[in-house]
């Protein structure tokens, strides 16, 4: 699928309308004009972040699953006796609306005992999310738009930078999309190599799913609704109402992962400006 035709499309409609991130703009520009990315993970430490794992407090890393070793951002469990459903997340503290997010991710070692059979080589980036200070001790999952990466076992077909809709729905061809999950259209990536899969959000009017510079995925109007989340608190729950900005997580499912690279162009000073978006767009992929 060709990038800029189908931004330019979107474009077209004048859909983007919504609000800029709640946060100052931090991007800087090249001499070109190219905005340079914002490194949400520094390579140092994860202070920047808040982790959020079922069964304990907002704030409490759990058992150090998430941790920064030899330059990397990782999820490990080797203090864990069993997983027992504890799933993390890691939010950065700051929300956006209008970005390009860029991820670098591989799976690597065995699952922890106790992790579902579906949460193999399984992670995801959690987009819209809400505020993990508002998430309850038992909650599962962020009330959020999830790019699930998933990583192949070796033999069979698994595509990566699929959609999955914890406590949302979207809408893909003017039609409300309820069910869990989609796969994308990537191909299968096996073993421990390193994978970047981009993530063009562009408030409430388009989302994209971006590898090897291929859409393999896209919808827009993402919306509080539906189920696919236990125990949260209702008032953070309003059915319907669409999702402009939120809380970015990185995501702890039981197969430890890696992440070398978790960097955000920030498009918010684009945003009424259609044709400098897709300029933008079109230089950054």
């Amino acid at each position: 699928m060709n990038i800029k035709l189908n931004l330019l499309s979107v474009l077209a409609t004048g859909a983007i309308l919504v609000a800029c991130s709640s946060a100052e703009s931090k991007t800087a520009a090249s001499d070109d004009g190219t905005p340079q990315p914002i490194q949400l993970f520094n390579g140092s430490d994860i202070n920047d972040w808040t982790p959020k794992i079922r069964l304990h407090e907002v704030g409490e890393n759990y058992a150090n699953t998430f941790r920064v070793e030899d330059g990397l951002l990782k999820v490990r469990y080797d203090s864990y006796d069993e997983f027992n459903k504890q799933y993390g997340h890691l939010a950065y503290n700051t929300p956006y609306s209008y970005y390009l997010l860029r991820i670098e991710y591989r799976f690597v070692d065995q699952q922890v005992k106790g992790g579902e059979g579906w949460a193999f080589r399984n992670s995801g980036a959690m987009l819209h999310g809400q505020d993990p200070s508002t998430m309850l001790k038992d909650q599962d999952f962020p009330i959020s738009i999830e790019g699930q990466l998933l990583g192949g076992n070796g033999s069979d077909e698994r595509t990566t930078s699929n959609l999955c809709t914890p406590g949302t729905n979207v809408m893909i061809l003017d039609s409300l999309y309820t069910p869990h999950c989609l796969s994308s259209t990537s191909k299968t990536y096996h073993g421990d190599e390193w994978v970047t899969a981009d993530f063009l959000v562009l408030g409430d009017s388009l989302i994209q799913h971006i590898l090897e510079g291929e859409v393999v995925l896209e919808y827009n109007k993402p919306q509080i609704g539906g189920g696919n989340v236990e125990n949260y608190d209702p008032a953070q729950k309003p059915e319907g109402k669409l999702l402009n900005q939120g809380f970015i997580y990185l995501q702890s499912e039981s197969h430890p992962i890696d992440f070398t690279k978790v960097e955000l162009y920030d498009l918010s000073p684009y945003k009424n400006n259609q044709t400098k978006l897709n300029d933008i767009v079109q230089k950054l992929l």
